[in-house]
């Protein structure tokens, strides 16, 4: 893990500002949604980006009756019998 030399403080509901620097670094815009990941005693926030429920590709998934599927998977269940 990378530090950056960034600290910031917890406010009194809970909130933390990313800096500006770090949000264009990782392409993080305005309501932006970020998963929360906890590793031992880390928290891991990353960008989130919807991913296929069966293979985890993350590139042009569509949503299918409420659950996230690539092109590729959706074919291969339009096969299935």
């Amino acid at each position: 893990m990378k530090s950056t030399g960034i600290v910031r403080k917890v406010d009194e509901l809970g909130r933390i500002v990313l800096p500006i620097e770090l949000r264009r670094t990782l392409d993080i815009a305005e309501k932006d949604n970020l998963e929360i990941y906890v590793d031992g005693s880390s928290i891991i926030l990353k960008k989130y980006q919807p991913s296929c429920i069966f293979c985890d590709d993350a590139r042009d998934v569509i949503n299918f009756r409420g659950k996230n599927i690539c092109p590729a998977c959706l074919a291969a269940l339009s096969e299935i019998k």
